[in-house]
């Protein structure tokens, strides 16, 4: 699929089909996640990959009771390790950078395989952690259902966004020049 089109028509899916996510695409979506980029190449994301039902369903309620995700053949849940990073003044909160962008390469690259997903934040950190056995030094930082969208026009272009004229400057901030 053309990149334009995967990324004006990537939505947030909050309705699933049951159908299996062949092992194959789910694979080639988590290797377009591993080979983001990250400062100093600290690569600070793990991702755990959820399909048994009973556990899907408890992130779902943990999840602030957003029961569509349990909809998901696939729950992703991707943590991140803090690290300081001396060069920039994100500091320790680099790592969260970084972890967004491999979980938008994530995202991308399902909706390129005609796969939905939805960012999720609203999540009791430490409820998914017990959860998942997750380590208290790779801390959970999002979470997303992955899946065949059950409504096959899942995909519309996004419209919603504010114009260019009113996100961009020119220079300076505030020149529209």
């Amino acid at each position: 699929m053309d990149f334009t089109n995967v990324v004006r028509t990537r939505r947030s899916i909050r309705s699933y089909s049951r159908e299996e996510v062949p092992d194959n695409l789910l694979q080639k979506i988590l290797d377009a996640a591993r080979v983001a980029p990250s400062a100093n190449n600290r690569q600070p994301w793990r991702y755990i990959v959820v399909r048994e039902t009973k556990t899907i369903y408890k992130i779902a309620q943990l999840a602030a009771n957003q029961i569509f995700i349990a909809e998901a053949p696939i729950v992703v849940v991707l943590c991140g390790r803090k690290y300081v990073n001396q060069y920039s003044w994100f500091g320790e909160c680099m790592y969260l950078l970084e972890a967004a962008i491999s979980m938008d390469h994530l995202v991308l690259a399902a909706r390129n395989e005609g796969l939905g997903t939805c960012w999720v934040g609203a999540f009791d950190k430490w409820g998914i952690e017990e959860l998942l056995d997750i380590p208290p030094d790779f801390p959970p930082v999002m979470l997303t259902p992955l899946g065949y969208p059950k409504d096959k026009i899942a995909f519309s272009e996004v419209i919603d966004r504010k114009p260019i004229n009113e996100i961009c400057y020119s220079e300076k901030f505030g020149n529209r020049s």
